[in-house]
């Protein structure tokens, strides 16, 4: 028996079938896993609703359960989750939420990982090597996953691993109006921009453009054998003299970024800081970053950061508004590259 709040559509002569026509409306809800319960708890007040009410369990075995604890019946959802470590098991956690929302009849369900995990295996750099990077992304997929949301991949050819729409966005946007209303006239205008590799040259570059600074590069070689270890062959560009800006996508053991610090002072620079979306902080980053040649570090809290961690030159900025806009513009359909005048 049909509602009464429903009515029969019914137009033979433009051929529309029978049927009941309801007022149906979007809903948007944000979910998430236990790894980041800071940025979950954020996101969801910038955007002004409340987290989908969860049960998490993990079984003396070390099993994983979750479960929505109400409907998500038609919803738009988000998940987030963050990969600090243990990075295996907020990934099996997050596939498991997956399959629960595609069973609960979710309508689409939106993957945002502020951090993409494995991403630095997005190529074989040797024979018989795997490429994580597509096996995560075809795992996303089959758990259920309609679409993906991650800040700074460490390759942009690694949305090519979705069939689906991946929503790439930036933090420097974030950290771009930190430095902006830090640094002193006296800075910026010795202010160069540095890349910490030839691989971040292009994002350096277009950082020099919206700071009106130079571009140095720092090439450094690192050996394939051995994991974490780097050497600084040259730098080209001015430092001497130059309060010097290191832009990279993460900081893991901090050993690229102590190297390159140390030989821009070499080089004669005045001063060096360190801006990085991801921090990683792998042992014994947090010794290394507290080394002379540093003098101040900035990052992103995309990946949760124990107090154990933190050091006093250390700064962090809340990526939550940030991921909280590009969800809103995702379930209203709008643009999230005009979020990034246009680069995204």
């Amino acid at each position: 028996m049909a509602r009464k709040d429903k009515t029969v559509d019914l137009d033979r002569d433009r051929g529309i079938a029978p049927g009941l026509v309801a007022k149906t409306k979007k809903r948007l809800v944000v979910s998430g896993g236990r790894s980041h319960p800071e940025l979950l708890a954020a996101v969801a007040s910038e955007l002004g609703t409340e987290l989908v009410p969860t049960e998490y369990r993990t079984f003396a075995s070390g099993e994983i359960l979750t479960r929505f604890e109400v409907s998500v019946r038609g919803c738009d959802v988000f998940l987030i989750q963050s990969f600090g470590p243990p990075v295996n098991e907020w990934l099996m956690e997050l596939l498991i939420m997956l399959d629960a929302a595609k069973r609960a009849s979710a309508k689409r369900i939106t993957v945002v990982a502020p951090y993409y995990p494995y991403s630095r295996q997005d190529k074989k750099g040797r024979g018989r090597e795997p490429i994580s990077a597509r096996l995560v992304a075809d795992l996303l997929k089959t758990a259920g996953a309609d679409r993906v949301m991650s800040v700074d991949l460490h390759a942009a050819q690694i949305q090519g691993f979705f069939d689906g729409p991946v929503d790439h966005l930036f933090a420097k946007p974030v950290l771009l109006h930190h430095f902006k209303e830090t640094l002193s006239p006296e800075d910026r205008e010795k202010l160069t921009v540095v890349s910490p590799d030839t691989g971040r040259v292009r994002v350096a570059d277009q950082w020099s453009d919206s700071l009106g600074a130079p571009l140095a590069i720092i090439h450094k070689r690192r050996d394939p054998n051995v994991a974490n270890q780097v050497t600084v062959n040259e730098i080209v560009g001015r430092v001497r003299g130059r309060v010097c800006l290191i832009v990279d996508d993460m900081i893991d053991t901090g050993g690229t970024i102590v190297k390159a610090a140390q030989a821009l002072k070499d080089a004669g620079a005045e001063r060096v800081i360190v801006a990085a979306t991801h921090a990683v902080f792998s042992d014994p980053a947090t010794e290394r970053l507290q080394d002379a040649s540093i003098d101040e570090v900035v990052v992103t809290d995309t990946i949760p950061l124990p107090e154990a961690k933190r050091f006093p030159s250390l700064t962090i900025l809340p990526i939550a508004p940030l991921l909280a806009r590009a969800i809103h513009e995702v379930f209203e359909d709008g643009s999230v590259t005009s979020m990034f005048n246009g680069e995204a």
